[in-house]
């Protein structure tokens, strides 16, 4: 079969970014008055725990290092819901994945998956809050605000989400997704949230806002009574630096790498498209990509492949990186279970392509619109098919740093990535 050629293009995207981290988060910190609060030797519980937060061992061994100041005793509780296999084991080896020990932070981690029932809503879900957490004097919460890759609303992926899901434990993340078949999760939130803010020793949230690049450009301190009007705008500056495709019509997505240090869903289906429907765009949602074809999976995601329900193709070198119990584990708790059923599969990067290219109904397959990226995180260099070419030279937001050029494959069939000067 003949490839289409591909060129080469960097996107050019917004880039505010916070120069001296430890500092920026050293001074929201001081913003909240803490000493004030936070007593000589009591326990103030640090919660984080969520996927490839960009530099999350320099922002929590801060957080430690100011409450230390303060006479406080911290520690550190996990706050990912059924991550890591739902277990205390499983959690502590994902939070090791991203550089967060004890001996980085200078604090204990208390890492139990048991939860209480803090109250019930009105109608009728019952609130875990982790057991650990509930037992210190103070709780400091640390996460990531984001688009969430499955619902819309003015509070999506953050501290609120955390302070339910994440510091709920595997039961209450259970019963939370469960409820979410029959309400918005903004219908959980309004009636959750007062309970676990009335009722538990939540003292603050740390939100952090990344960039197109993976870098932090916001960091903001918020007090507990500030939640969740604060995380609104955080939200909407989240989605504005989201990086996308440069194209709005694609026949077939190559993506290198899946998993859930990337995305929750292992691909962003706000970058793919795939918000509301596993398999294709809805309504006016854009992009429309037709194919996707995934290569393979990141080793931080310790095999949970949770999203490859949403790839069509795949090699078997992905498919053996996949802990199908972690996987189905994770959908069953999150109720996507298509997000875990499996696409074809093929034995190289040569054979899944040429299928892809086989279903998108064009002329010629070297005419294909086709783009390959890294993942769906980082898309600020990205290869683009032939079709592309007159488009891409009318944009000024896109750089092309080369002529187009085959798509090179090594001898098992596996695609190699270009190099400067092809």
């Amino acid at each position: 079969m003949l490839f289409p050629r591909m060129f080469r293009v960097r996107q050019r995207f917004e880039r505010p970014r916070v120069g001296d981290l430890a500092a920026e988060v050293e001074g929201q910190l001081a913003g909240l008055s803490l000493s004030g609060v936070v007593g000589s030797g009591q326990r103030v519980a640090v919660a984080a725990g969520s996927r490839g937060i960009s530099e999350l061992p320099v922002i929590l061994a801060t957080v430690v290092r100011h409450l230390r100041a303060l006479g406080a005793e911290p520690f550190l509780v996990p706050a990912m819901g059924s991550h890591g296999g739902a277990t205390e084991a499983g959690q502590r080896q994902v939070l090791a994945s991203y550089g967060v020990t004890e001996a980085c932070l200078g604090c204990p981690i208390e890492a139990s998956i048991a939860s209480v029932v803090v109250g019930q809503t009105r109608s009728g879900i019952p609130v875990h809050f982790s057991e650990a957490a509930l037992a210190a004097d103070h709780v400091i919460v640390v996460n990531r605000v984001k688009p969430h890759t499955a619902f819309i609303g003015e509070i999506e992926s953050g501290i609120c989400k955390m302070l339910l899901i994440g510091l709920g434990k595997p039961e209450g993340a259970r019963v939370y997704h469960r409820a979410i078949l029959d309400r918005s999760f903004g219908q959980i939130l309004e009636e959750a949230l007062p309970l676990v803010l009335s009722r538990t020793p939540v003292r603050a949230g740390l939100a952090v806002v990344e960039n197109a690049f993976h870098e932090i450009a916001r960091v903001a301190a918020i007090p507990a009574r500030g939640l969740p009007d604060a995380e609104k705008p955080l939200l909407k500056l989240a989605r504005d630096l989201l990086p996308g495709l440069p194209f709005p019509e694609v026949d077939v997505l190559i993506v290198d790498e899946m998993g859930k240090d990337l995305s929750g869903s292992g691909i962003d289906t706000n970058v793919v498209g795939r918000r509301f429907d596993d398999h294709k765009a809805q309504g006016d949602e854009r992009p429309r990509v037709l194919r996707i074809f995934v290569r393979g999976l990141t080793a931080a995601s310790h095999g949970n492949a949770l999203g490859i329900g949403i790839v069509d193709f795949c090699t078997e070198r992905l498919l053996g990186a996949v802990d199908l119990e972690a996987t189905r584990r994770n959908a069953i708790t999150s109720l996507h279970l298509s997000a875990a059923r499996l696409p074809f599969v093929y034995p190289s990067d040569r054979d899944a392509l040429e299928a892809a290219l086989q279903t998108i109904g064009v002329e010629g397959p070297e005419q294909a619109r086709v783009l390959w990226i890294p993942n769906t995180r980082d898309l600020h260099e990205i290869e683009c098919s032939e079709g592309f070419l007159a488009s891409a030279r009318e944009r000024s937001d896109l750089s092309l740093l080369g002529a187009p050029r085959p798509l090179r494959l090594d001898p098992r069939g596996d695609l190699l990535p270009f190099q400067d000067g092809d």
